[in-house]
C-alpha cells in the first residue's frame, strides 16, 4: 500500500497540470514580462511610432516573451545541479527532475526559434531578429557560466539584459540610432546596483553554489557597497541624455534625476548599514526605478 501510494504520489507531481506548471516555471513569467515591458517602451520611443497598433505590439511582446523564455530555460538546463544547492532555486523544475535536461533544451530551442522567427517575419530588417540571438547566447552561454568563475558575469550579463529598448527601437525603424543607443545605456547601468543588491541579498545561498556575482571578493563589504553606490549615482547625470539628444524635456528629466537620486540614497543607506535589510530595499528600489525613467519618458513623447 505505502509503495502504491508513492507511485501515485509521483505521479501527481509529473501529471499533465503540475508539467505545464513546471514549463511555465521554466520560463519565468514575472521577469520575462519586466523584459517584454523594456522591449515595448523601446518600440514607443521610436520617433515613427505615432500612435499604439495592438498586432505589432503583440507580435514585440510574444517574440521578446519566447525569446527571453528560452533564455531562462537554458540558464536552468546548465545551473540544474547548482540549483539544487541553494535554497531559493531548489524547487525549480529543472532542479526537481521533474523535466529532463534533454525536454529543456528542446522546449527552450522552441520558444527561442519562434521568437526569432517572429521578429523576423513582422518587423522590417534582421535587426530586431539579430539582436535577439545575441542576447540569448549572450545571456545563457556566456554570462551563465561565468557566474561560477568571476564576478565580471555581471558586467557581461548586463549586455543581454540591456538589449530589450534596442529590439524594441529596431522593431519600429529597422535599424538603431544615437537615441537607441541612449535607452541602451541607461538600462546597461541600471543593471549593476539590481544585481548587486539581489547578490547581497542572496550572498549566502550563492555561495553554496559557487557562484560569484559580488564585485569584491571581500563580500559584503564596504568596498562592496562603495561600488553599488558610485554605478548607482552614474544615473543621476545620465538623465541628461534623452534631453541631449531630442527625446525628452526638462520637466521629465527633472523626474529622472529625483529618481536617480532617490535610488542613490537607498545606495548610500546600505553603503552606512551595510545589511541585508538595506540591500533588500535597494533591490525593491531597482524595481520602481526603471519603470519610472520608462513611464515618465513615455508621457513625455505622447
Amino acid at each position: 500500500m505505502q509503495s502504491s501510494n508513492a507511485t501515485l504520489t509521483e505521479s501527481a507531481r509529473t501529471g499533465f497540470p503540475a508539467r505545464v506548471k513546471a514549463y511555465v516555471q521554466l520560463v519565468k513569467p514575472r521577469l520575462t514580462l519586466l523584459v517584454v515591458f523594456s522591449a515595448i517602451f523601446g518600440y514607443m520611443m521610436a520617433p515613427n511610432v505615432v500612435g499604439i497598433n495592438l498586432w505589432t505590439v503583440i507580435a514585440l511582446g510574444l517574440g521578446g516573451f519566447l525569446i527571453t523564455g528560452a533564455s531562462n530555460t537554458l540558464n536552468q538546463v546548465i545551473e540544474a545541479e547548482y540549483d539544487r544547492l541553494m535554497t531559493r532555486t531548489q524547487n525549480r523544475p529543472m532542479a526537481k527532475k521533474v523535466i529532463s535536461p534533454l525536454e529543456g533544451v528542446i522546449f527552450a530551442l522552441v520558444c527561442g526559434s519562434a521568437g526569432i522567427t517572429l521578429l523576423g517575419l513582422v518587423f522590417e530588417g534582421l535587426v530586431p531578429a539579430l539582436l535577439g540571438v545575441i542576447a540569448l547566447l549572450l545571456y545563457a552561454f556566456v554570462y551563465t557560466p561565468l557566474k561560477r568563475v568571476n564576478s565580471i558575469a555581471v558586467f557581461v550579463g548586463a549586455f543581454p539584459g540591456a538589449m530589450p529598448p534596442l529590439i524594441g527601437w529596431a522593431a519600429a525603424t529597422g535599424t538603431l540610432s544615437t537615441e537607441a543607443l541612449v535607452l541602451f545605456l541607461m538600462q546597461f547601468l541600471w543593471q549593476f546596483p539590481h544585481f548587486w543588491a539581489i547578490a547581497w541579498v542572496l550572498e549566502d545561498d550563492y555561495k553554496k553554489a559557487g557562484f560569484k556575482m559580488l564585485p569584491s571578493n571581500a563580500g559584503r563589504s564596504g568596498f562592496t557597497a562603495s561600488i553599488i553606490l558610485v554605478y548607482t549615482l552614474l544615473l543621476v547625470p545620465v538623465v541628461i541624455l534623452p534631453l541631449a539628444v531630442g527625446m525628452s524635456g526638462w520637466i521629465t528629466t527633472v523626474v529622472l534625476g529625483l529618481a536617480g537620486a532617490g535610488f542613490s540614497i537607498q545606495a548610500f543607506i546600505l553603503l552606512q548599514t551595510r545589511t541585508i535589510k538595506s540591500a533588500s530595499r535597494l533591490m525593491f528600489g531597482s524595481f520602481i526605478y526603471l519603470p519610472i525613467v520608462q513611464i515618465a519618458m513615455l508621457i513625455d513623447k505622447f
